[in-house]
């Protein structure tokens, strides 16, 4: 990446153009006052590869030699407005889900997300519609679908996957992130699960939708490519097989593993016993090892070589090469050399497929700043529970263990997570109890009006029937569908309204955050009432919001920890 090979003659490297601002701990990009540059959109004097794998030529000028006036950035002063470039059309080449992930990890990097201003363009979009969220929040827990596919896509890799696969969701991983940013959950969904899949509108490249039926009882991987299914079914699958609402989806190629690996001057790995496979090409000793390249995606393709050869003992190898990838892209050696980052972002974004809700720079930056806040010792590996298929005589295909697999989805949609985590602080519990204490109203008094904020359908009548028919609220009525769906349950009332709140909030399990004072409503009768919206942590009538979870006995790791393959 030297300056020379990219139409400069000065041999300047870009990446000596990020320099330690000691106020704020963070990478910038400082400027030749000297030299013109050619305005882009993103980040001033930023570099960006094309899809054809050349480059422009606006390279990071030399840095300002000291004393030296320092002129106004480029495109104060007239000229031409900066072109902005637009995300490609949606691929078709769908991708393997190592790749993506790694750039899941490549954005916990303590300065990695300043680079994400001037790589929008690498980017790829897809619409999937309603089946995702309309945008990012910072504020609120969210879940992204990791999605790869075994369809041959990438230079280099005719070789690997099925020649004529028309690109099945071959590894899929859950990232599910807490609200309070204490734990995460990395859930992997076995390719050969029988599931359900759900009836799924796309969009066509003329913009046309297109229903592509749903089946039942078929394998997992084929709610993506098969019949024109778009990563939205991919997410809609998830969503009807295990209650998780997914808000976004990423994919990449085979190529990103390679790239990534390689710019973190490989990634270690631990075997217990010498590997020598003659599919993958893989071929390593005993211990630990250092891969990058081909041979790191050859470790996470490997599946002769680990367990009993299936496809549930390679998703553990690719769980431990992934906690491994995040304790390089996290460590001192990467966060501090400009070089390396940028490499990494460059090659990751590059092979990344969004949906359009996150497909922006800043909002990229965001699920960078977000992802970056949990601890590594919190983020857990695990896999859906399942046994194998009864019906099959050859065993082929797997379902849910359902004596174990709802506690797991359960614990997901709750946000509880899989680690331990330190308790809220003493001082949050207190505010909490506070606003819940003082005289409750009679239930025959609590005026509310019940709206269905959750991705349940009939909620709010079957919560006003529980309300009248079991706690007595009979001043109570159905107020339909919330304008938008909530994450979490909420209960807006006035002032004068606060006793009956907290009545409210106690036959409901509400916690005292769920409690938001604002205005009072008009209800049938033309009295005064609450206003209860029910959210995706609806968990059914009668059930208390507040009701301890209980958590699954599953196998499980974490990233912070280092673990030989067997």
């Amino acid at each position: 990446m030297d300056a020379q090979r990219r139409g400069r003659g000065d041999q300047i490297d870009p990446a000596d153009q990020w320099v330690l601002n000691p106020n704020t701990g963070e990478y910038e990009l400082r400027l030749n006052p000297s030299g013109a540059q050619s305005p882009v959109s993103g980040a001033r004097g930023s570099t960006r590869p094309t899809r054809a794998g050349g480059t422009r030529a606006d390279v990071p000028p030399q840095r300002r030699r000291r004393g030296a006036p320092e002129e106004p950035p480029p495109g104060r002063r007239g000229g031409r407005r900066p072109v902005q470039r637009k995300p490609k059309k949606a691929k078709k080449a769908l991708v393997w889900t190592g790749g993506t992930m790694a750039f899941v990890l490549v954005a916990v990097g303590a300065a990695g997300y300043f680079y994400l201003r001037h790589l929008e363009g690498n980017v790829t979009t897809t619409d999937v519609g309603s089946a995702g969220a309309s945008n990012f929040s910072k504020d609120e827990a969210f879940s992204i679908l990791i999605i790869g596919t075994d369809k041959r896509t990438g230079e280099g890799n005719e070789g690997y996957g099925d020649k004529g696969s028309s690109g099945h969701a071959d590894t899929t991983i859950l990232l599910h992130v807490a609200e309070d940013r204490s734990n995460a959950t990395a859930l992997s969904i076995p390719r050969d699960l029988i599931v359900n899949i759900p009836d799924c509108p796309t969009k066509l490249e003329d913009g046309s939708e297109k229903i592509v039926p749903g089946q039942r009882g078929v394998r997992f991987n084929r709610s993506l490519g098969e019949g024109g299914r778009d990563p939205g079914c991919t997410m809609r699958t998830v969503k009807e097989n295990t209650g998780i609402q997914v808000d976004h989806f990423m994919m990449a190629d085979f190529n990103a593993v390679k790239t990534l690996t390689t710019a973190v001057d490989g990634v270690d790995v631990c075997v217990e016993k010498p590997v020598n496979d003659k599919e993958s090409k893989l071929v390593l000793p005993a211990g630990p090892s250092k891969v990058e390249g081909e041979q790191a995606l050859a470790f996470v393709r490997t599946r002769k070589s680990f367990g009993n050869s299936g496809d549930l003992d390679r998703i553990k190898v690719q769980q431990q090469f992934l906690g491994s990838l995040m304790r390089k892209m996290s460590s001192g050696d990467t966060l501090t050399s400009p070089s390396k980052l940028l490499k990494l972002a460059e090659a990751a974004t590059k092979a990344l497929t969004v949906d359009q809700a996150i497909g922006s720079v800043g909002t990229l930056k965001d699920i960078a700043l977000e992802l970056k806040k949990v601890p590594t010792k919190n983020i857990a590996f695990t896999t859906v529970p399942v046994k194998d298929n009864p019906a099959e005589t050859v065993k082929a295909t797997v379902v849910l263990d359902e004596s174990k697999a709802p506690q797991v989805f359960d614990m997901i949609r709750n946000d509880v997570s899989f680690t331990e985590v330190k308790e809220q602080k003493k001082k949050e519990k207190d505010a909490e109890a506070a606003r819940l204490k003082g005289t409750k109203a009679p239930a025959s008094e609590v005026r509310v009006r019940v709206l269905n904020g959750s991705a349940v359908s009939g909620a709010a009548q079957k919560t006003l029937q529980y309300l009248q028919v079991e706690e007595g609220v009979t001043k109570s009525e159905n107020g339909g569908n919330a304008p938008a769906e909530l994450a979490k349950t909420t209960l807006e009332y006035a002032p004068d309204q606060a006793d009956q709140a907290r009545r409210l909030a106690d036959i409901m399990g509400l916690s005292g955050s769920a409690l938001k004072p604002g205005e009072s409503v008009t209800n049938a009768q033309g009295l005064p009432a609450m206003t209860l919206t029910l959210g995706k942590d609806f968990k059914g009538a009668g059930v208390k919001l507040d009701a301890p979870v209980e958590k699954a006995d599953v196998e499980k790791s974490t990233a912070d920890k280092v673990k030989c393959a067997s």
